[in-house]
């Protein structure tokens, strides 16, 4: 399951002896994506890296069309937005599937990213895979609040304003940060050109980092379900087309969710505001970013108090980073020495209290910052943050682990013949892990 496995291509014609003797091109595709062997035990789970791949393509295709007849001048940007969906040809379609698919570019790497904390894929040796993986998503993450600005729509403008405002609470470089950000003092020209130019570039920067994660996938080889290492060849079926035809499958039904949101509810995913052109001096009653940010403006708008000289607003700002900044560590905070949550029971129960906190989360960024409703936030950031820093480390010195098979085969026969005659022979049980 490594790149230094020798390979199987043969050219069958004199053209292609040729070109593979000086650019092996087609060598590289072979052995990536037909004979590359892949764990047989991989589920539906595994096929959104392929559906991200396909977003990805979609957003940068679209973004490209779009910047042909995009203005980025605060005075031309919103009407240029509406000669789009009225006077292009298909620009209507352009534009819903390029806003609605970053959406569910995000909804693909969410599961994606969940998954990975489920099944343990961010354990050695695929540390550094993980980490190209946030890298990934910190990206889409900027990519997407600067294309939220383009629109120049009242939740556009105002978002700019409140989002970049809070660089300002960082000490010594914070209003360096965000006059270098905004152009200026405020939200105006030179901020939508800039978030203009920084939109454009930065998905050929995702796509970069993505050739690197593919890269590094390759060199480690997949995880998969039972966290078990191949250990012979009997564990593994070849990429194509065993694995191509569950991600056809996979992308396919993904694909057909995406065309009902297109054609039958573009808009649902979308802030109503931002169909009113931008006004500097009509605030909304309640400024949101989109969904997909939702968690990170809870935990921001979380911390209504001072912690020792950290006031308030900078306390908000360090959690918001510091709630992104902890997937970067899991590989180092998990201390358990199984991977897959299938044989952690204790924490299989605390990853879907996880997953319901950070759905809480989402759910209270969209409300007032009042109320219960901070009291809430407040709940579920510290339950944010307690599962990494608390639960992850003690529980992999503490949890006994259930009974882990010796392979993959051993563990697909296992599920194949459970309640017919118990577990293969052969199989041991997880030691406990030890601190």
């Amino acid at each position: 399951m490594s790149g230094s496995q020798h390979s199987t291509y043969k050219p069958k014609t004199g053209i292609g002896r040729w070109f593979d003797s000086r650019m092996p091109l087609p060598r590289l595709v072979y052995d990536s994506f037909v004979a590359y062997p892949v764990p047989r035990n991989l589920n539906y789970m595994w096929t959104f890296g392929g559906i991200l791949s396909i977003m990805l393509a979609s957003q940068i295709l679209t973004g490209i069309v779009l910047a042909m007849h995009y203005t980025s001048d605060t005075n031309l940007a919103f009407n240029s937005v509406e000669t789009i969906m009225r006077d292009v040809n298909s620009g209507w379609l352009l534009r819903y599937m390029h806003a609605s698919g970053a959406s569910f570019f995000f909804i693909a790497v969410y599961i994606h990213i969940f998954r990975g904390l489920y099944y343990g894929s961010y354990k050695a040796p695929r540390e550094l895979l993980w980490i190209l993986g946030c890298i990934i998503y910190l990206l889409m993450m900027a990519t997407a609040f600067m294309g939220y600005v383009l629109p120049w729509g009242q939740m556009s403008f105002w978002g700019a304003t409140v989002i970049t405002s809070f660089f300002s609470a960082i000490p010594l470089v914070g209003n360096w940060i965000q006059q270098l950000l905004l152009g200026g003092f405020a939200v105006d020209n030179p901020t939508l050109n800039r978030f203009f130019s920084l939109h454009y570039l930065l998905p050929f920067m995702i796509a970069g980092v993505v050739v690197l994660h593919i890269w590094a996938l390759h060199v480690t080889g997949q995880s998969n379900p039972t966290g078990i290492e191949v250990k012979s060849k009997t564990d593994t079926v070849a990429f194509t087309p065993y694995a191509t035809i569950k991600d056809a499958f996979g992308m396919i039904v993904f694909l057909f969710v995406f065309a009902y949101f297109i054609f039958y509810i573009p808009n649902y995913l979308m802030a109503p505001d931002n169909y009113t052109e931008a006004n500097p001096l009509k605030t909304p009653a309640h400024i949101v970013p989109e969904w997909y940010f939702l968690p990170y403006y809870a935990i921001l708008r979380a911390i209504t108090f001072n912690i020792g000289p950290i006031n308030s607003k900078l306390g908000g700002v360090l959690c918001m980073f510091g709630a992104i900044a902890m997937l970067f560590l899991v590989p180092w905070l998990d201390t358990s020495k199984v991977r897959s949550a299938i044989y952690r029971p204790w924490y299989k129960l605390f990853f879907w209290l996880f997953v319901a906190d950070a759905i809480l989360l989402g759910w209270l960024g969209s409300q007032p910052a009042e109320g219960a409703y901070v009291f809430m936030a407040q709940m579920g950031t510290l339950f944010y943050f307690a599962f990494f820093l608390v639960i992850m480390p003690v529980l992999g010195m503490i949890e006994t682990p259930r009974r882990v098979p010796n392979s993959i085969t051993e563990a697909v026969l296992e599920k194949k013949h459970k309640g017919a005659g118990g577990p293969p022979a052969g199989a041991t049980a997880a030691p406990k892990a030890k601190s």
